[in-house]
């Protein structure tokens, strides 16, 4: 949690530096990132408070949406900066904003992790999980050591 109030201070940080500086292009893909990763921070703890496995894998599978939107961010954002060089400086602020966001979804997946280790034993790595080709929203439990 100490790191995710990082990560928002620094998007406080960002976020006063680009309102003296005029709008670069109206924001849909970091306002949904916020809205996931706020979801996935009160369910992961939803899930610590209740033990409740099965709530922490179905929150942490929302990580892979923050990272979607986080590679579709980027994407058209260099697409601004490429196209006018005087988009750099606050293309690469909102670039930092998604990151910092993305990051608090990998920190609510960890919260997630550790509810499983705690109610179960298992020691769990969502991103050491391969996909399942018929469903990609299964994971395996690792073995306890």
């Amino acid at each position: 949690m100490e790191r995710m109030a990082d990560h928002a201070a620094g998007i406080g940080v960002l976020a006063r530096r680009l309102n003296k500086e005029p709008e670069l292009k109206p924001l849909v893909d970091i306002p949904r990132m916020a809205e996931i990763g706020r979801g996935m921070l009160r369910h992961s703890l939803d899930a610590y408070i209740t033990m409740d496995s099965q709530l922490a894998t179905e929150t942490a599978k929302e990580d892979k949406k923050i990272n979607l939107l986080n590679e579709q961010v980027l994407r058209e954002l260099l697409t601004y900066m490429i196209a006018d060089p005087a988009t750099i400086q606050r293309g690469t602020y909102l670039l930092w904003i998604a990151h910092n966001l993305e990051r608090v979804g990998d920190r609510a997946k960890n919260i997630c992790e550790r509810v499983i280790y705690v109610a179960s034993g298992q020691l769990f790595d969502f991103d050491s999980q391969p996909e399942n080709e018929e469903d990609p929203n299964s994971y395996d439990i690792l073995p306890a050591l």
